[in-house]
């Protein structure tokens, strides 16, 4: 396929100061892209923006604060940035607790459902006006090989009644990918252009990913004990190959799942079939239902009664 282009679009990538969500904006800035990379921590963002120019010089790369853990500081955060439009926003960012205890969020929710999903869910709301004012945005949301064996429980989001922490997690991605699907359903009864795009990463380990200095290191020994992991997995440079592809490729259609070729676990990124339970409109209806009760803002507000216009096709930077 021909390179990938996206000279003079505006690209927010959530969590892009690390892991996967850093190769993503590095790729996007390599393709041309000016890209924000949305963190908490300034000095993280700092040092991913000198990553990323050391690989790309001249490379456009901003920093936006955000905490979606935080819903109260979402509002502030959008209004820093300085932008007409946002083309993309890949929504990468996610917390994963290894044990117990179960922990809260700043407005007292379970930490992994708070920043995985409602966060995402919220800073959309606030995106919005910036999205509609692209010609042909894409909402790129990363999922996880996790979602697969879940299943959600929407009596109990909050995981308050039964609380371990990798079926959390699990499910904390299960959401975000329900949200993604059932946001472009929304997004085409509302006769918008913008798409939403789900992703995930495949197996991606340290082990297997390039060295950046300041952002991530790994020793001689790492290097050479992960080898044999290549044979199944791959780096996280490798793992953001989908959500690059889905943020830019003339091709890609709203709906859609992209991941990793080989037993959807390494190789060059490729459309999937989404197992049934991450797009049943009538879980993913009521999942909305009840997110935009604990957040109190609804992502779809800005998009009503856009009109089914397409985009002007000198507009489109791909």
């Amino acid at each position: 396929m021909k390179p990938l282009r996206a000279a003079g679009m505006n690209a927010l990538v959530t969590g892009g100061n690390a892991g996967i969500g850093y190769f993503v904006a590095e790729q996007l800035a390599s393709a041309g892209a000016n890209v924000v990379l949305g963190c908490r921590d300034a000095g993280k963002a700092a040092a991913a923006a000198t990553a990323i120019r050391e690989q790309i010089p001249g490379a456009s790369v901003d920093h936006m604060p955000l905490d979606l853990a935080d819903l109260q500081s979402l509002k502030s955060s959008v209004d820093t940035l300085e932008l007409d439009r946002l083309d993309v926003v890949v929504l990468n960012a996610g917390v994963a607790l290894d044990s117990p205890p179960r922990r809260e969020s700043v407005d007292a929710y379970e930490l992994m459902f708070a920043t995985n999903h409602l966060g995402h869910f919220a800073l959309l709301h606030w995106l919005a006006p910036l999205l509609t004012a692209a010609p042909a945005a894409r909402i790129v949301t990363t999922g996880s090989f996790a979602a697969r064996s879940e299943r959600l429980d929407l009596d109990d989001l909050q995981s308050t009644e039964s609380y371990d922490p990798k079926r959390t997690y699990g499910r904390s991605k299960l959401a975000q990918m329900s949200f993604g699907f059932e946001l472009d359903r929304r997004l085409r009864t509302a006769g918008s252009p913008q798409l939403s795009v789900v992703v995930h990463p495949g197996g991606a380990l340290d082990s297997l990913t390039p060295a950046r200095a300041g952002v991530h290191t790994r020793s001689r020994t790492q290097q050479l004990l992960g080898l044999p992991a290549g044979l199944l997995l791959h780096g996280k440079d490798a793992g953001a190959l989908p959500a690059v592809r889905a943020a830019l490729d003339p091709d890609v259609s709203g709906g859609q799942l992209w991941g990793p070729r080989q037993f959807g676990l390494r190789g060059a990124p490729h459309v999937e079939q989404p197992h049934g339970h991450m797009t049943d409109p009538e879980t993913a209806a009521l999942l909305w239902t009840k997110s935009v009760e604990l957040t109190g803002v609804d992502p779809m507000a800005a998009w009503d009664n856009v009109p089914d216009t397409p985009p002007p096709a000198g507009d489109r930077w791909f």
